[in-house]
Formats: C-alpha cells, sequence, structure tokens
C-alpha cells in the first residue's frame, strides 16, 4: 500500500450495473498489486463474481514485503499471504483460486523487462485455462508504482491474448475525473460488516501484530457496499 485519501467517484447512477448484459456472463480476474487491495479496491466484485460462480481467480503482482522493515524479513511475507488467503474466503464464501506473483514490494517491472514478459505470458496462459473474459486491476493513474504497474500488466495481457478481454480499473487510492467516453460498472451491494471482517483479516496492516510499519488510515476502512468500475475503451 502506500499513502493517499479515500477514492471518490462520481456518476452512480449512471453505472452499468454487474448483472446486465453483457457483464452478467463474464469470467472475471482480479488482479491485485498487495494483499489487501483485493478488499479495498474490489471486495464486492469478489462477492458478487464468487456467488455467481464468475470468479476465475485472483492474482496478487507483490509480495507485499514493503508495508514494513526488512527486518520483517520472510514472515512478513507468508503472513500477507495467510490473511490474503482468508480475506478471500471471507469475501467469497469458499477458497478462491490464488496466484502469487510474487515481484518485490515497490519494485515493479516494466514492458520488455524479462520479469514483466515473463509475468505477462503466465497470466495469458492464465486467461486461456480458466476462460477468463475480463480482468479487474487497479487504475493506471493510481499514485502507487505497484498499482500503476499492475495496470500496466493488464493491458499487456489483453494486448498478449488470442481470448477478447475487457480491462475494468478499479480505485484504491486515487481520484480521477472520468474520461470521456467510459463506461461505468456497478456491483451489487454486499454487507458493509462482511467487507469490514474481510479487511480485519489482513492484521498485519490494520495493527502492531507485526510489529512498526504501514498502518491503513482510519478513513480507508470504511468502506462502500459497492464497487465502482470503469472500462475507457482503450
Amino acid at each position: 500500500m502506500g499513502p493517499g485519501r479515500p477514492a471518490v467517484v462520481s456518476g452512480l447512477l449512471r453505472a452499468t450495473s454487474l448483472s446486465a448484459r453483457p457483464w452478467r456472463s463474464l469470467r472475471w480476474l482480479v488482479i491485485a498489486p498487495h494483499p489487501d487491495d483485493e478488499t479495498l479496491g474490489a471486495g464486492a466484485l469478489i462477492h458478487q463474481t464468487a456467488r455467481e460462480k464468475r470468479l476465475a481467480g485472483i492474482a496478487y503482482l507483490t509480495d507485499g514485503s514493503g508495508s514494513h522493515p526488512a527486518s520483517a524479513g520472510r514472515g512478513l511475507i507468508i503472513t500477507r499471504k495467510r490473511e490474503a488467503a482468508l480475506a478471500l474466503r471471507r469475501l467469497a464464501g469458499e477458497p478462491v483460486e490464488t496466484l502469487h506473483l510474487d515481484w518485490r514490494d515497490a519494485s515493479p517491472s516494466h514492458p520488455g523487462n524479462v520479469l514483466f514478459d515473463r509475468t505477462c505470458r503466465r497470466l495469458v496462459a492464465l486467461c486461456a485455462a480458466q476462460r477468463v473474459d475480463a480482468i479487474a486491476v487497479t487504475a493506471r493513474h493510481e499514485p502507487h508504482c505497484d498499482h500503476a504497474a499492475a495496470a500496466r500488466l493488464a493491458y499487456a495481457v489483453r494486448d498478449a491474448s488470442r481470448r477478447p478481454l475487457r480491462i475494468a480499473e478499479y480505485i484504491v487510492w486515487g481520484e480521477r475525473p472520468l474520461p470521456r467516453g467510459s463506461t461505468l460498472l456497478r456491483t451489487q451491494p454486499m454487507s458493509a460488516g462482511l467487507r469490514r471482517r474481510a479487511l480485519a483479516a489482513h492484521r498485519s496492516q490494520i495493527s502492531a501484530s507485526r510489529g512498526p510499519g504501514f498502518r491503513l488510515p482510519r478513513a480507508f476502512r470504511r468502506m462502500p457496499t459497492t464497487d465502482i468500475l470503469y472500462c475507457t475503451g482503450d
């Protein structure tokens, strides 16, 4: 994670329901830069698509090691993966197919680099195997370098895939005026208590359970019951 403020997305009333055609039949892959971004930015999407048997899986881009001092070591990475698994079970109501790509936190790769291109091929293969129709990912303008890198990767996967893929961006830290011609998507509402319970699984990010380190600001813990995503058509 990183510094920022809660996202404000206008146009809720103009948003197309994820239950409307053609969105209601699509299978989704969610790319989260770090464990906890899945709950903060796409918790309602995960909840709805899992309930409707349309969640193909979750891919975590980084190992999440940047939230605490290096002295936290490998144990922090293991802890964050366990926290992610618990959060996903709470959101989805069942175990979720999960892929940890294990990029080093806050050290993103770029198109043309070996790691980026290898990861792109891996996700292209996953999308083919899991019949993915749409990828949800953090927005390209997000101020954290890993969030922007996740978006670049999602668009690279789309461009490299033989399978038609739609990209829908979600916001965690940023705020953006919607581009003209963009399509807004609105999930069905989920229980606010359930979403808070999912976030509570990420104890390392909201408490001192792992010692000194990042603490999610309290303002971010007041999450909406509905997710808004947008597709720019780029």
